[in-house]
């Protein structure tokens, strides 16, 4: 599917569930912290932060579970019941204008160029933080 100017689009990784946000991520965070790690499979996280308002799901249904975070909230984490692809995230007790939205489960890949690194005090060995990048030890308020 082509996107329109302004328009994202996305989904899970077998095509069964897809959603479209009709406005650009308000701020992209590379995540290093374990959770992130483990639910990636990898040395970090992306999360696109985008207005929920914006956000609109086009194609499935989804599923979640609920985890405790280190900051001892609880996140709510979505996923697609065919494949289990992570799709994104929203605090479980609180209804807040934004969700986060799982950076690779956009159809277009997107930019880290102005991306914010947090957890940085959990950072694997050997990863790089580019040269002038805003970056946190833990998460930012």
């Amino acid at each position: 599917m082509a996107e329109q100017e302004g328009m994202r689009t996305g989904g899970c990784q077998c095509g069964a569930v897809r959603y479209e946000i009709a406005s650009p991520p308000v701020e992209l965070y590379v995540c290093h912290c374990r959770e992130c790690q483990k639910q990636s499979s990898s040395a970090f996280g992306i999360s696109a932060f985008v207005r929920r308002a914006d956000f609109r799901l086009t194609q499935g249904a989804v599923k979640s579970w609920t985890r405790p975070t280190d900051t001892g909230r609880r996140l709510r984490c979505v996923f697609c019941p065919d494949c289990g692809s992570r799709l994104w995230h929203e605090r479980e007790s609180e209804v807040l204008p934004f969700i986060s939205v799982k950076g690779g489960s956009f159809d277009q890949p997107l930019d880290l160029g102005n991306a914010v690194h947090i957890w940085i005090s959990r950072r694997l060995e050997g990863v790089v933080v580019p040269e002038g990048a805003r970056q946190f030890p833990l998460e930012p308020d």
